[in-house]
């Protein structure tokens, strides 16, 4: 073999060895980028919550890869759970190519559509704050309202993130109408949920309300009087207070449930027709009782007439008292010696005086 032919003999081993070490190495850093390349088995969740009215498939199984927002199903109702069986949910991930999927031995999986609720007190609350004071009406914690539908709880998509807020506020005293309309911020959309409600608001006050009919003249008690709200209109600003109403007398008959009103109370009389009564004479060192008999009735302050059971007279007297009447005496006035003047001496005396039955002169005489 020539030298020639060496050379190059030579110099295609080192070739070849060159070019088997460089595939040895790619071949090692292949490997770990292969092993970064596979694809994770997708995996069953068994809980699945959603804000929108479907159910996807990146819903129910993690690593869902492409298909995660092909919609496989119709979510429940707002606000409630659904449950799938677990081999219903494989076929439907079958029909979309995705398999292998790792169950985890569920049997079944649960759906819960996220809500916002919108208590029904809530909304009474927010369509009595809108009407507040509107054309006449009082305080929002006065107005009774009435909606033409029932209001219930509401439930609203999950995006509604927003406070109610009045759109459109109507009320028509006339016939104590509204129409109340509101706006619901939603999240990521430009137009907010629109709310209408309509129906009737009354004004209410707390009114003192008879529990059982009062006969006229008789005495109101604590037990007599309940609390209820009753509309304005029919108990007008004549109301009178329960602390006003108890132990005040009626001036007329009232029948159970009537609202009481001032009109309709008087202080109790002290003092009966016919009824037996003490007559109270009192003057400057005088303090005299004696029986009578009431000819009318009065309460503390008014005049009545009583007759003097002693004296068989009708006097006037004050009522001061429970079956009390005082009588004012006059006070007698001190006697006032008549001013006579006389030019009488010393030594000269004055002659009797005489007192006729029905008149009196005084005669004066001399020596």
């Amino acid at each position: 073999m020539t030298a020639r032919s060496l050379l190059l003999a030579t110099a295609l081993l080192a070739a070849a060895a060159a070019t088997a070490s460089a595939q040895t190495r790619d071949d090692v850093t292949a490997a770990p980028q292969a092993r970064d390349n596979v694809i994770a088995a997708p995996v069953l969740r068994a809980n699945v919550t959603v804000a929108g009215d479907v159910v996807r498939i990146g819903d129910v199984i993690d690593n869902a890869g492409t298909s995660a927002q092909i919609a496989i199903y119709r979510a429940p109702d707002l606000g409630t759970t659904g449950s799938l069986a677990t081999a219903h949910v494989l076929a439907t991930l079958r029909a979309h190519q995705v398999i292998g999927v790792d169950t985890r031995d569920i049997g079944e999986i649960s759906v819960t559509r996220l809500a916002r609720t919108l208590q029904g007190k809530e909304i009474e609350l927010q369509v009595a704050r809108a009407l507040e004071h509107r054309n006449g009406l009082g305080d929002a914690n006065n107005l009774s309202l009435t909606f033409d539908r029932g209001v219930g709880d509401l439930r609203l998509e999950a995006s509604n993130t927003g406070a109610m807020q009045p759109a459109s506020v109507r009320y028509e005293p006339r016939n104590n109408r509204f129409d109340v309309t509101f706006e619901v911020a939603t999240e990521n959309v430009s137009t907010p949920t629109r709310l209408r409600f309509t129906g009737t608001a009354v004004e209410t006050v707390e009114a003192a309300v008879l529990a059982r009919t009062i006969e006229r003249n008789e005495v109101i008690k604590s037990s007599d009087v309940i609390l209820e709200r009753r509309p304005k209109t029919e108990v007008g600003n004549d109301i009178a207070a329960r602390d006003r109403a108890v132990g005040m007398q009626a001036r007329r008959q009232l029948r159970a449930g009537q609202a009481l009103k001032s009109a309709d109370l008087a202080r109790p009389d002290l003092v009966q027709r016919d009824q037996s009564v003490t007559l109270i004479y009192e003057a400057a060192g005088l303090y005299l009782t004696i029986r009578g008999k009431a000819l009318e009735g009065g309460t503390e302050g008014d005049v009545a007439n009583v007759l003097n059971l002693q004296s068989k007279r009708t006097v006037s007297g004050v009522v001061t008292g429970r079956g009390q009447v005082s009588v004012a005496v006059a006070a007698p006035r001190p006697a006032v010696a008549p001013d006579a003047t006389s030019s009488l001496g010393a030594d000269q005396t004055a002659s009797p005086v005489s007192l006729a039955a029905s008149t009196a002169s005084v005669t004066a005489t001399t020596e």
